[in-house]
């Protein structure tokens, strides 16, 4: 009887087992069955794509030059004795700026001035003599002849004298340009020559500048000549694109410059806080119309062996969403979104974050965000 009770006992373990491994089994298969349809949605934040004024610019390289900007040269040769002025220094019109070498000048004007005092002399002596013939022509003593000989020396020697004069104006005036002045108020420039220096005429000195206006030269390429037109807006910016000031074209170039192929465009540039300078190399940004563009955050565009892409959350036929993604055609920045040019539109659900954990056509749950 005991052996039949063990036996019994050692039959009944394994049954028991199999019933509680089926029992297992049975209960694990319901969820094998949701795995196989279909990952979970996944919760991400999303940001819709809003229509933003954008503007169709180009940016050029520019450069200043002031209207009011004059070079300095002499008018004559020699060397520099003395220079009055330095670099920055404000100057008054007709300041004196630099000394050249007179010596050689003075001794010109001096010996114009003597020959001058001659020939007076001489005037006065043949105007003595003809005042004498002529009253002895009166009392019959001289002929006719004689008084007429008399009148040419005086002419003769007045007309010397008139010549004199003029040579010695202008030896004086030609003395003047010795001395150069500033040919109106402002600013020195630099001054590249130095006493001893022996100048031309073709030599720059310096240059005085007036403080104000300045003019863009932009040159834009023919292709883009159709565009062109008076009072186009553009903008001045600086190297992270902060506009620093607007204006308008001004001038359009009725040719087409033969060596570069462009077209000259000028603009007046307000200067009220010397900000800019003469001859400087600036960023201009010439606006040929604006449009609406979607625009979307910088964190939520990818870019991948040199394209761009987002994911866009849209609705499926089950009533959920799932995220494609979306090749883009990006422009400029604003802020911290990109103006998308194509391939997303206005009211899109940009996918924001999480994006590096995403598959195209994976399902989502979006969550609106309203973080910039």
């Amino acid at each position: 009887m005991r052996q039949s009770r063990a036996g019994s006992s050692f039959v009944l373990v394994p049954a028991l087992f199999l019933s509680a491994l089926l029992l297992f089994t049975t209960a694990c298969s319901p969820n094998k069955g949701a795995q196989a349809g279909g990952p979970q949605a996944m919760p991400v934040q999303v940001k819709t794509a809003r229509p933003e004024k954008v503007d169709d610019a180009t940016e050029y390289v520019a450069t200043l030059k002031s209207r009011d900007s004059a070079v300095v040269m002499p008018q004559v040769e020699g060397i520099i004795t003395q220079i009055f002025v330095h670099s920055g220094d404000r100057v008054a019109a007709g300041a004196p700026l630099l000394q050249i070498d007179p010596s050689k000048q003075q001794a010109t004007v001096k010996s114009q001035e003597d020959a001058h005092a001659a020939q007076l002399a001489q005037v006065k002596w043949a105007q003595q003599n003809y005042d004498r013939i002529s009253g002895l022509a009166n009392a019959g003593v001289v002929s006719r002849q004689e008084l007429d000989q008399a009148r040419a020396a005086l002419d003769a020697a007045q007309s010397q004298l008139q010549a004199l004069e003029a040579q010695v104006r202008e030896q004086q005036v030609q003395l003047h340009y010795y001395q150069v002045v500033a040919p109106r108020a402002g600013i020195v420039g630099d001054v590249p020559v130095r006493v001893g220096d022996r100048v031309q005429t073709t030599t720059m000195l310096t240059t005085v500048d007036r403080p104000g206006s300045l003019e863009a030269y932009i040159y834009i390429p023919v292709e883009k000549s159709a565009q062109l037109k008076m009072n186009l807006p553009l903008e001045i910016v600086d190297a992270s694109g902060k506009v620093l000031t607007s204006s308008r074209v001004t001038f359009v170039s009725p040719q087409v410059d033969n060596a570069t192929q462009t077209v000259l465009v000028k603009a007046q540039i307000p200067n009220n806080n010397d900000a800019l300078r003469n001859a400087q190399f600036i960023r201009a940004r010439v606006v040929w119309g604006s449009q609406q563009k979607p625009v979307v955050p910088v964190v939520a565009v990818s870019r991948i062996g040199g394209l761009y892409f987002a994911f866009v959350a849209e609705s499926d036929s089950k009533g959920g969403y799932v995220v494609h993604q979306k090749p883009l055609q990006v422009g400029q920045i604003i802020g911290n979104d990109y103006v998308v040019l194509e391939g997303i539109k206005p009211g899109d659900k940009v996918v924001v974050t999480g994006t590096q954990f995403l598959i195209d056509g994976i399902p989502v749950i979006p969550q609106e965000t309203s973080s910039s």
